[in-house]
């Protein structure tokens, strides 16, 4: 990262300046501050003035766990410093953030491929409007993207000169601190830790590399340790991270409408409008894409479930077990569909649909005779997208250090994501600092002659 300041600083200070510029660009007229961003308002400001981790209810404020608490932690302090409920200095720093996110992975294409890989990765981060525009939204997106750089960074230099260094404890708070933002922060954990074992034992022998992976593993522990014993006391059960369904002890989860919906959900259109309506509004039928019936009877059937469901806008357990009876007949029907058709329709919507989620973009942005210019604007966003997946798709090609790392993380998010029965893009866009990297690789080629090696001992090194 210095080797950019000193040698490319004029690159530097151009893809920053650029990047910050887009960043406040979407926290003016694209701020999101709502739904889960308030969620976490409201966990903080309990949290911390209140001392009880929950949420305000008629009879009191309920501890909850549905919830981890890294990203309230963060709320609470901005908003200890610039008031409760400012979310505008939230955005601030995180678009302070993103840009350090964007200095961590140029310099590590940097000090691992060279220079000119490096800026290429710097301008790519810093430009990319599907990152930034997470910004402009009080979730735990930005943050995870730091700690993933972060982590990234934190490897290369711990495996140079492995030891209880700054790097270390730099691996040990982007690895927990990773995992107390979402539940699935603790991938990051998964690859990093056996990767601090394999690249520093080339450096100092197995044994003692093995123990200051053990050691890190047991550090970012801790918070998990407090955070369980903290669930065991207030809400008597064993949750050392938080619930799939996000609910608490005792909350009825409609397991069969969830089935129901796996066995034809594809896309985020189908998310949006008919899964997140439950509870608390009504929901149209017709909205149902052709896939959701097998025959004429599971339609009407579904249809008579519907207007059950609308009179009260409330999923109970017996129009639960009603779909999860469809659900059975759907799985019935064609198994290869529910178990591997859909799940991988689910993944390709993840990771290519247009990223208009977060914009002022019509949910069915495809419909062209509705909103033209809305459609041609999500087919460019989605080309840009696809633009950025081919090129790292072409730098993966390159040797580059720490390649297995990352494709590891990759390759397991995507296996996590196929469980999934809502997709989101927002839950792919993890992988973004990798795909940075990668594409940086392209752009930017191997290593050259003006920028020393770093890469570890027995991992590929420009000549």
């Amino acid at each position: 990262m210095l080797y950019l300041l000193r040698h490319a600083s004029r690159h530097v200070i151009l893809a920053l300046a650029a990047g910050f510029l887009l960043r406040l660009w979407f926290i003016h007229y694209y701020p999101v501050v709502e739904g889960d961003s308030l969620v976490y308002g409201e966990l903080a400001r309990n949290w911390f003035w209140n001392h009880i981790y929950g949420f305000t209810r008629a009879t009191g404020i309920h501890p909850t766990l549905i919830r981890l608490p890294g990203y309230p932690l963060l709320l609470a302090i901005c908003f200890s410093i610039f008031g409760v409920g400012h979310y505008g200095p939230v955005l601030a720093l995180q678009a302070i953030l993103d840009l350090a996110t964007c200095l961590l992975l140029a310099g590590f294409s940097a000090r691992a491929m060279g220079r000119r890989a490096g800026i290429a990765t710097l301008y790519l981060a810093a430009l990319c409007p599907f990152t930034a525009n997470y910004v402009a939204s009080p979730l735990t997106e930005t943050p995870t993207l730091f700690c993933i750089a972060l982590g990234l960074y934190a490897l290369l230099r711990y495996a140079e000169t492995p030891a209880y260094n700054g790097w270390f404890w730099a691996l040990v708070f982007s690895i927990s601190y990773a995992a107390m933002l979402r539940p699935d922060g603790a991938l990051l954990g998964l690859v990093l830790v056996p990767a601090m074992f394999w690249y520093a034992a080339p450096r100092i022998s197995p044994s003692r590399s093995l123990k200051m992976a053990l050691a890190c593993t047991l550090l970012t522990l801790v918070p998990f340790f407090v955070w369980t014993v903290r669930n065991a006391i207030t809400m008597h059960v064993f949750q050392p991270l938080a619930p799939r369904y996000a609910n608490d002890p005792n909350e009825y989860i409609p397991r069969g409408w969830i089935r129901w919906v796996q066995s034809w959900s594809a896309d985020y259109a189908s998310t949006a409008e008919i899964y997140w309506n439950v509870n608390g509004a009504p929901i149209d039928p017709n909205l149902l894409p052709s896939r959701a019936f097998d025959d004429p009877q599971q339609k009407l059937e579904t249809s008579r479930l519907f207007a059950e469901y609308n009179k009260t806008q409330v999923m109970s357990p017996t129009l639960s077990k009603g779909f999860g009876r469809l659900a059975q007949q759907r799985i019935q029907h064609s198994p290869l569909r529910f178990y591997v058709e859909l799940p991988l329709l689910r993944l390709a919507d993840m990771w290519l649909r247009p990223r208009t989620e977060a914009l002022w973009i019509e949910l069915r942005w495809w419909e062209y005779g509705h909103h033209p210019a809305e459609t041609i604007f999500s087919w460019c966003y989605g080309a840009l997208n696809l633009i950025y997946l081919l090129l790292a798709a072409w730098g993966i090609r390159r040797k580059v250090a720490f390649a297995p790392v990352m494709l590891g993380y990759v390759v397991a998010r995507c296996l996590l994501l196929l469980t999934l029965e809502t997709p989101e893009s927002r839950y792919t866009l993890e992988c973004f600092p990798i795909i940075f990297i990668f594409a940086g690789a392209a752009l930017g080629g191997p290593g050259h002659r003006d920028q020393p090696t770093s890469a570890p001992p027995g991992s590929w090194s420009p000549s």
